[in-house]
């Protein structure tokens, strides 16, 4: 994004739309929770987690997930049930029929699988605060958006310059903290 803006402001009366659909896009991305792809062992510790409370098919668990991350997590069949497989293959899982759809349910080795390895889930909250956990980062991003926005339609040219100035270094300051960790 470096000079993506000009330095002498924001030219002409398509200033507006594009700021729109930059906001829009902006918006969209954080309303929505995207669907993010998680890690082998992440889908089996999900799995593990939910049937150490209840036996599930494995439609079920795919809706747990989904919910319990409010819908930013809906792992795909094709992780599931390759993990129900693996699980049962390794004696931690058992199967049952019914009503047609197999039920999967720990075993004892399954239960202190469970108890051993003390994974967290990915629906655990890690901010007691905070009811997903990271709902404060959607809130701040389009608060910013908003201020930005409007040092773009009202601010001076020397303004919206000082602006993106500072946009830069928040861009840059955020990309750092990924490198940190």
């Amino acid at each position: 994004m470096r000079n993506s803006y000009p330095t002498g402001g924001f030219p002409g009366a398509n200033f507006e739309g594009r700021l729109q659909e930059a906001m829009d896009e902006l918006r969209s991305r954080f309303e929505k929770p995207s669907a993010t792809r998680a890690g082998r062992g992440e889908v089996r510790s999900a799995v593990l987690s939910l049937l150490a409370e209840r036996p599930m098919h494995g439609y079920q668990i795919i809706r747990e997930i989904e919910e319990r991350t409010e819908g930013s997590w809906k792992p795909s069949p094709g992780s599931v049930y390759p993990t129900l497989q693996l699980l049962a293959d390794e004696g931690f899982v058992s199967t049952e029929e019914s009503e047609g759809r197999k039920i999967y349910s720990l075993t004892d080795a399954g239960r202190e699988e469970v108890e051993a390895s003390g994974a967290s889930t990915p629906w655990a909250p890690t901010a007691p605060e905070t009811g997903s956990r990271f709902a404060a980062l959607p809130k701040a991003g389009v608060e910013l958006a908003q201020a930005a926005a409007q040092v773009g339609r009202s601010g001076s040219q020397e303004q919206v310059k000082e602006a993106v100035t500072i946009l830069d270094e928040a861009r840059r300051r955020l990309y750092s903290i990924l490198a940190q960790g």
